[in-house]
């Protein structure tokens, strides 16, 4: 094996040295697969990387629905009902009576279910592509640039809305744009990074970041509005934007598409990752096969039920500040902190359920359908419940509180079930599945806040919010009924690729016969009879 002066052997000729490589069909042998000792590497930089650049994404996306109680004036609008039997009453410290000044921009609850919603018709247009250029040109380059683009545009937020509302809304249509194609990309990072079995636990640490990013940015921007430092709401927006800017800086240093591409990823963990996943760095990006994935019915039943999730999901995301601060009467800051507890509890319970929901698969005591349909439930008929029942707790405090945090604590669950299908039926095209689904999930983002606008518009009382979130209820029913009868754990024939040999729900089991307490490392090579040397092969 000749290999070129200066320049660092690639993993298939590492294989091949240490004899893990058929030169003839230029395919892996049966070796046992191995895990790199020791626990944390390139991919978890990847991780953790991920997970701080969603809290980022999801701290400037929701920063606008708790400023906009501060930026606007609500003396000047007309509300009727205020005096209705059918609407909560203000009490003491919590009251809204103790609100700071009323905001500058006199913007009634239809304009502001336009400003906040507007987001999305730009989020809706880069989804379908994200995956695709993810899967094309890294996702590195494609989730960063989405990230960087939307926290520029959210540095000039406090510029443009004082310049006029069409601008405004131009602009929160841009930043929609840059995040769009956000999830799609970390969808194709991911499917060149996570091995099978590590899957639930890594979606979840990557995408609760967006749980984070909202229990952190909730509270803050309520004290930042009602503080004065550098002028009150428009802090909310330079704080968050520089943020942004600091973290692709380090994304860009950190992080690359593949592990054959990093320069600092030790030899073990990259022939794992290789290994688990099947590819070698040098596998082509195969041509999407429309006509199957459109005539396939799993993945329909991910396509519905992300609809149904986002509907649920946004409703709450969107609307919580205003429910909390009109309804139920906390001040903007106690209204910040209420908003995100239900936020903090789905952050760790997505955690756990993660770690659950990989330890059930690799120990053999459930599949990977049955795994994704048990935690999809959880995750969807658990918020299902609790949100018809806070439209019943009427004006009790504490009991809302106690059932939104329920509620979306399991939503958290889903990160376990759905948002891994996309990977379990077709890894080679994670991206582009996630970016088709994503998309049309993203129509509640703009349809959800323009029906609360259009049933609570002037009408702030119980009986309005509570057929909000009925309507919410069901439309999380039938997404997951749906899901659970159609939707399959297993890896679908149109996925794999044409020259490929074996696939990678053949490899899941071998991972899994093996990862049941048998899981080697580099460090003891003495338990299996063909594993890896401890050391470095020779050639470095």
């Amino acid at each position: 094996m000749n290999i070129e002066p200066n320049k660092a052997p690639s993993t298939r000729d590492v294989l091949r040295k240490i004899g893990d490589v058929d030169d003839e069909k230029e395919g892996l042998i049966t070796s046992p697969l191995v895990k790199p000792e020791g626990m944390f590497g390139a991919r978890h930089v990847l991780g953790i990387m991920g997970f701080l650049g969603f809290a980022n994404v999801y701290a400037m996306r929701v920063n606008l629905s708790v400023a906009v109680v501060a930026m606007v004036n609500n003396s000047a609008i007309s509300h009727v009902n205020k005096t209705s039997s059918d609407a909560c009453p203000g009490t003491g410290m919590n009251s809204t009576d103790t609100d700071s000044q009323d905001g500058e921009f006199a913007w009634d609850e239809n304009k502001q279910a336009l400003i906040l919603g507007c987001f999305f018709w730009g989020y809706i247009i880069t989804n379908p592509i994200g995956g695709r250029l993810g899967e094309l040109f890294g996702g590195k380059i494609v989730f960063g640039i989405g990230v960087l683009v939307t926290a520029v545009l959210t540095l000039l937020t406090p510029i443009i809305a004082r310049t006029s509302v069409p601008l405004l809304i131009a602009a929160r249509v841009l930043e929609g744009l840059g995040e769009g194609v956000t999830f799609p990309a970390m969808n194709a990072l991911m499917a060149r990074w996570v091995p099978p079995l590590e899957r639930s636990k890594m979606s979840s640490l990557v995408y609760a970041g967006a749980q984070f990013g909202t229990v952190v940015s909730l509270p803050i921007c309520g004290l930042l509005c009602q503080s004065t430092f550098l002028g009150g709401w428009p802090s909310v927006f330079y704080v968050f934007g520089v943020l942004g800017v600091l973290w692709f800086v380090v994304w860009t240093i950190l992080i690359h598409s593949e592990p054959e591409n990093h320069p600092r990823i030790r030899l073990d963990e990259k022939v794992y990752i290789q290994r688990s996943l099947q590819r070698t760095g040098s596998d082509k990006t195969p041509p999407i096969p429309i006509m199957s994935v459109l005539t396939s019915m799993p993945f329909w039943a991910i396509f519905v039920v992300h609809i149904a999730q986002n509907w649920g999901f946004y409703t709450l995301l969107t609307e919580l500040p205003t429910y909390m601060k009109n309804i139920l009467h906390f001040n903007l800051a106690s209204s910040g902190f209420m908003s995100a507890l239900p936020y903090l509890a789905m952050w760790l319970f997505s955690l756990a359920s993660g770690q659950l929901a990989d330890y059930l698969r690799s120990a053999g005591i459930l599949s990977t359908t049955t795994t994704r349909k048990v935690f999809n439930s959880i995750g969807i008929y658990g918020p299902m419940v609790c949100i018809v029942l806070v439209g019943y707790a009427g004006c009790n405090k504490i009991l809302t509180i106690v059932l939104l945090c329920i509620g979306v604590g399991l939503n958290g669950a889903i990160y376990s079930g759905y948002m891994n299908s996309h990977l379990d039926i077709a890894p080679n095209f994670a991206g582009t599945l996630m970016g088709l689904t994503n998309c049309a999930a993203t129509v509640p983002g703009f349809l959800a806040p323009m029906a609360v606008g259009a049933m609570i518009n002037g009408r702030d009382t119980v009986t309005q919010w509570k057929l909000v979130f009925w309507i919410a209820a069901i439309i999380y029913f039938i997404g997951n009924t749906f899901y659970i009868i159609f939707v399959s754990g297993e890896e679908q024939p149109w996925n794999n690729l044409p020259d490929s040999s074996r696939s990678s729900s053949e490899l899941e089991g071998e991972a899994r016969g093996q990862s049941a307490g048998q899981y080697q490392t580099f460090a003891s090579p003495e338990e299996g009879t063909t594993s890896p040397p401890a050391k470095v092969p020779e050639i470095f």
